[in-house]
């Protein structure tokens, strides 16, 4: 069953690629293509997938998420549609991401195979790379009238399954809020060869890792005596399925106390996690951060500075929130291969206020 769902997730994927080359309507923005392909997901489903699938827009639904394996999740699986509504829904899903966030979400899937055949098939969970569950709340297929309350012409979507979990409130042709969003990687390398669809040598986040060390071991000592915050890493992000995240005071070294080739490597890191939106979304969260100032932007650092041993950081501005973490090991025992990140919006996820 996983080599036959692998190939046709790959298939789907380069399917869907290849529309958003030569199917996309470039004119549309993000949230408007988004309109007409959950439009069409919807036209695919039949009558109780359509009530799987639709959720009133205030549900509390809409705000509970996580991403840790689990028997049953809100929303319509992957698995209990066919091959029409699959691409249907990934295609969905393609409009809501950058072509680079999209070939990330797609591997976090396929990983689950790589972790059945690790686990033997015998894991607690059951590794499944279509056990990813679509969710809208309101109805996208009601256009905005003039009479629409800002209220009411908005509608929501999740896409969610282990080690995903990708959240968007939408309303017009404008995408109001896309966190929380999380991505992770187990194993954060495939160490050894698979007979599955993703080899050795597989890293799905190896860029967030790798410039992470790369900025951290380029500090100087007195910068870094400023940006490690603890020697010991902890073993997650925070606030782990909360509906917001807590607005702490920011710690780390300040953007201001770094070089030049130090504050570019920090906007490419930070690049990495606002550009897995679309273009125009992405440029949104850029643009907020350059609003507020890089000066007002934190580097902070946890644990080991190599790998293979826990380490942590976490970026933070006035308006925004990234923390990766990698301090568990995978099936194989091999430690710190096990990786957890995500973006939030410090002004409130969901597109709710951070006092709700």
């Amino acid at each position: 069953m996983f080599n036959r769902t692998a190939r046709l997730l790959s298939l789907v994927f380069v399917a869907v690629l290849v529309c958003s080359v030569v199917g996309w309507k470039i004119s549309q923005a993000p949230a408007e293509q988004m309109q007409t392909f959950a439009t069409a997901y919807l036209e695919t489903l039949d009558d109780s997938q359509r009530e799987l699938t639709l959720e009133k827009f205030d549900s509390p639904k809409r705000v509970g998420w996580h991403f840790i394996p689990m028997d049953e999740r809100k929303g319509l699986m992957l698995e209990n549609m066919n091959d029409a509504q699959r691409t249907a829904a990934l295609r969905l899903l393609r409009s809501a991401l950058s072509e680079a966030g999209y070939f990330k979400a797609n591997r976090i899937m396929l990983l689950e195979e790589v972790l059945n055949e690790m686990e033997g098939g015998k894991g607690r969970w059951e590794r499944n790379p279509q056990r990813y569950y679509v969710t809208l709340f309101g109805d996208p297929r009601q256009t905005m009238a003039e009479d629409d309350s800002a209220e009411t012409a908005k509608w929501g979507l999740s896409f969610e399954g282990h080690h995903l979990s990708l959240n968007f409130v939408c309303r017009g042709n404008e995408v109001l809020d896309s966190t929380p969003q999380f991505l992770a990687a187990n194993p954060a390398v495939v160490m050894n060869e698979t007979t599955v669809t993703l080899g050795k040598g597989t890293a799905v986040l190896s860029r967030e890792e790798q410039l992470g060390f790369k900025l951290v071991n380029g500090l100087a000592p007195q910068q870094k005596e400023l940006a490690v915050i603890a020697d010991k890493a902890p073993r997650d992000i925070r606030f782990i399925a909360t509906t917001h995240p807590e607005v702490l005071p920011a710690e780390g070294i300040a953007y201001s106390k770094l070089d030049d080739s130090q504050k570019k490597l920090l906007q490419e890191l930070v690049s990495l996690y606002t550009d897995v939106a679309p273009d125009e979304v992405a440029s949104k969260r850029r643009a907020e951060i350059q609003e507020d100032g890089w000066n007002n932007v934190w580097f902070a650092w946890a644990g080991a500075t190599k790998p293979g041993v826990g380490h942590y950081y976490r970026v933070q501005g006035k308006r925004f929130l990234i923390e990766f973490a990698n301090s568990q090991s995978d099936p194989a025992g091999n430690p710190a291969n096990h990786i957890h990140s995500i973006y939030r919006d410090l002004t409130g996820d969901f597109d709710l206020p951070i006092s709700q």
